[in-house]
């Protein structure tokens, strides 16, 4: 069991990030804690609140995949959307703003290191 704590501590906080990004690109994207936290002008947060609650919708899948394979004994579930997330922060990064690879590739490259260390399948759920 102890080898199973960490992963599964690193998955629920990539999970509980995307959580959040949900939450602000949907809701809060043009209010004050939306347009700090992605350095935006009013204007153009009012022009593009569409988009970012599409994208916020996005980022709620994958943490409702990753919540998903915390609840299930199929380790691949983690695998796949820790790989989604990996994929949509690096593009995020190299496509828009290069911290991206930072606060959402990289905790999420290492939560999978984690899955594929210790969170070792059983017989039943290769």
């Amino acid at each position: 069991m102890g080898r199973l704590l960490l992963p599964r501590i690193a998955v629920a906080l990539v999970a509980i990030e995307h959580a959040y990004i949900l939450v602000l690109e949907m809701f809060f994207w043009n209010k004050p804690l939306g347009l700090k936290t992605f350095n935006l002008t009013q204007e153009l947060a009012d022009a593009t609140v569409t988009l970012a609650a599409n994208q916020g919708l996005y980022n709620g899948f994958l943490s409702a995949g990753l919540f998903w394979g915390l609840f299930t004994s199929n380790r691949l579930f983690k695998i796949f959307f820790l790989a989604c997330v990996i994929v949509a922060g690096v593009f995020g990064a190299a496509t828009a703003v290069p911290k991206i690879f930072y606060t959402q590739a990289l905790p999420a490259i290492i939560a999978l290191a984690l899955v594929l260390a210790l969170d070792k399948p059983s017989a039943r759920n290769a």
